[in-house]
């Protein structure tokens, strides 16, 4: 084995290590995370976390087989983040005030 692949491999070796102290401190956050958003971003993490290990997998092989997997992967990443977001913002979003109320009407 040549210096450079022995260099290369021992860099895939450090990424795959960050990658699985990434995924525990992941796991840590989407457990004990103290809001409901900061386990909707957990979880996109988890899917770009997923993602980094498909890469370091394939380019531990040297082959491009996983490389639609990871853009679907992306894509639901994305969609299910923007999914997750538009429920927060109308779970979260404060109840409507009407004069009848005391308070002052919206101009919405």
């Amino acid at each position: 084995m040549s210096t450079p692949e022995t260099v290369e491999r021992a860099l895939l070796v450090a990424a795959v290590v960050l990658i699985v102290v990434a995924g525990a401190g992941l796991l840590a956050r989407i457990w004990w995370g103290p809001s409901m958003l900061d386990r909707a971003l957990s979880l996109d993490v988890c899917a770009a976390l997923i993602i980094a290990g498909l890469a370091a997998k394939s380019a531990f092989a040297r082959d491009s087989f996983y490389f639609p997997i990871m853009l679907v992967l992306a894509v639901l990443g994305f969609t299910g983040s923007v999914g997750i977001a538009r429920f927060i913002a109308v779970r979260d979003r404060p109840p409507r005030r009407t004069p009848d109320d005391g308070g002052e009407e919206e101009s919405r």
